[in-house]
């Protein structure tokens, strides 16, 4: 079995779901979004998708190790120059890491006034070392930027940025995760914050995944003349990850029936508030693979090797999707460590996940929350 700790990697941070009823209205009718250009992003719908992955695929080996613990309600962890950089919901902190795996404070991200899910979300970086944050606001969610100055072991926050404001939020289904795709445009998981038809509404930003600029800006070749909207009717999304032919996933949390992997194509819909799973009704599109949210909550996820891995709340577990089968998955750790809200892979191929226990839902260890490590191999 080859080890992947050095092997290159492709990730990024992503949540997901939908309602399935057993009387099911009519779909409402569908706009039809124009196709995007060559340039732009190029996604297969499920029903024809065809991996160029490996048939093998990454999977852990050996014992998790503990990176860093005593962290408190972590969202989201991410690299700059090497550098881990971790996001504390409640405390709107973001901690730099030490290889000792000790942590110290860069800043606060000022304004954040979250509850229940929301405060301090998802983070992301872009090639020049700049933060990107998405938190939750007196009456919305914003996304915005910041420099970061100062040598590694001495980082610091510097001035907020405003890229995106406006962004509905509520106490639940703030979506909350950034990543940068392969086409180098910013996305963004947003919930419908607890309106529901807020999905359906192109009007509207709650219930999508978006697509921009680095400075925030409508690209060209989104899939609706002049807006931020690249997939709708989410309820919502947490998790972000591209494959390596570009095919991007999205996970998704449901409501009491099924949770969500989701291939994402520009301009499509994911059914919610109408569907929720696998329903095959005309107009939406279907999920890959669905769980009951007993067994996933999904959150945070990566790509590396032919594997995706989700960080799952609930369902207390890793879990593995092949690529070249999104259909099936693979559990790991089931019950181990609790709550798991984001995964991600470090600069030379560790993978990471981290833990929630602390979020007020969960049930705490002495160490919790922590960030734990183990390497990969091909299967």
């Amino acid at each position: 079995m080859k080890n992947l700790r050095a092997a290159s990697v492709l990730a990024a941070g992503l949540g997901f779901s939908f309602l399935l009823t057993s009387c099911t209205p009519t779909p409402p009718a569908q706009p039809s979004p124009p196709a995007t250009s060559s340039d732009g992003p190029s996604t297969p719908s499920p029903s024809t998708y065809s991996s160029a992955e490996p048939a093998g695929a990454a999977a852990p080996t050996g014992t998790p190790r503990v990176v860093s613990s005593g962290i408190q309600a972590p969202w989201s962890v991410v690299f700059r120059d090497g550098k881990a950089l971790v996001s504390e919901r409640d405390s709107a902190r973001i901690l730099e890491l030490a290889k000792d795996g000790s942590s110290r404070v860069i800043g606060t991200v000022p304004g954040v006034a979250g509850a229940g899910e929301g405060g301090l979300l998802g983070l992301a970086v872009d090639d020049h070392g700049r933060l990107y944050v998405y938190s939750t606001g007196a009456g919305e969610n914003r996304i915005q930027r910041f420099d970061i100055t100062g040598e590694s072991g001495a980082l610091a926050l510097g001035a907020a940025d405003s890229i995106l404001d406006g962004i509905p939020s509520a106490s639940y289904h703030d979506g909350g995760r950034l990543a940068f795709g392969p086409d180098g445009m910013l996305y963004a998981t947003v919930g419908d914050a607890g309106q529901a038809d807020q999905a359906q509404d192109l009007d509207s930003l709650g219930g999508k995944i978006l697509r921009m600029s680095a400075d925030g800006d409508v690209p060209n070749d989104n899939p609706f003349d002049g807006s931020l909207v690249y997939s709708y009717g989410h309820r919502n999304p947490q998790g972000l990850a591209w494959a390596q032919d570009g095919t991007m996933f999205a996970t998704e949390f449901g409501q009491n029936t099924w949770d969500e992997l989701n291939i994402i194509s520009a301009g499509a819909n994911y059914g919610w508030p109408t569907v929720e799973g696998i329903d095959d009704a005309e107009g939406f599109t279907n999920p890959v693979q669905q769980w009951t949210p007993d067994a996933a909550s999904p959150s945070g996820m990566t790509h590396i090797d032919g594997t995706l891995f989700i960080a799952n709340l609930r369902g207390s577990v890793l879990r593995a999707v092949p690529v070249a089968d999104p259909a099936t998955s693979t559990d790991h750790y089931v019950g181990e460590y609790g709550r798991i809200r984001d995964v991600t892979v470090t600069p030379d191929g560790e993978l990471w996940f981290l833990t929630n226990n602390t979020d007020g839902r969960g049930t705490p260890g002495p160490e919790d929350d922590r960030i734990l490590g183990v390497d990969l191999e091909q299967e």
